[in-house]
């Protein structure tokens, strides 16, 4: 549906052009499963030089593995462990350039070197995070982090904003 060719090389614009897609695909749609679907797997089809892109929901004392697109992952992550844990336990993205270098890094996937996990907040409370993995190390700049916040920010407010 969105081919990468629609994409122009121009990282504010072809992340405007992100944004508007996951509004669209998100518009009347209520079940939170199909919206975190739909968007992990444009963003997978967005984005290069990435081998996972994926959600993992907040439940109890733990993360648990929501849609994603890639190899299979890690099922249940505890709070505080690895970089998906840590930035639950921080409620603050975290963008590792060497995962190898990161305490207690979980490797999912051995091909991933780099990793950005941004939280996903209902009422100001982390209820699930995005995920990120790239085979390249440090493959996210600090305005791709930006760019990431804001595509999470615009899948908060269609599916947790009252409405």
């Amino acid at each position: 549906m969105f081919e990468k060719k629609a994409y122009n090389n121009e990282r504010s614009a072809d992340y405007d052009l992100l944004k508007k897609q996951l509004t669209a695909l998100l518009e009347d749609e209520p079940d939170v499963l199909a919206n975190f679907a739909n968007a992990s797997a444009l963003l997978a089809q967005f984005l290069r030089d990435v081998n996972w892109v994926g959600f993992y929901f907040l439940k109890e004392e733990e993360l648990v593995l929501g849609p994603f697109q890639g190899l299979p992952a890690c099922t249940r992550i505890p709070i505080g462990k690895g970089v998906c844990g840590t930035t639950v336990k921080n409620n603050a993205t975290m963008r590792v350039a060497d995962v190898h270098t990161f305490p207690g890094h979980i490797a999912c996937d051995a091909a991933s070197n780099s990793e950005i996990v941004v939280p996903v907040r209902a009422n100001g409370e982390v209820v699930a995070v995005l995920d990120i993995d790239s085979p390249l190390k440090n493959r996210f700049s600090e305005e791709e982090q930006t760019e990431l916040e804001a595509f999470v920010r615009v899948l908060e407010n269609a599916v947790y904003a009252p409405h």
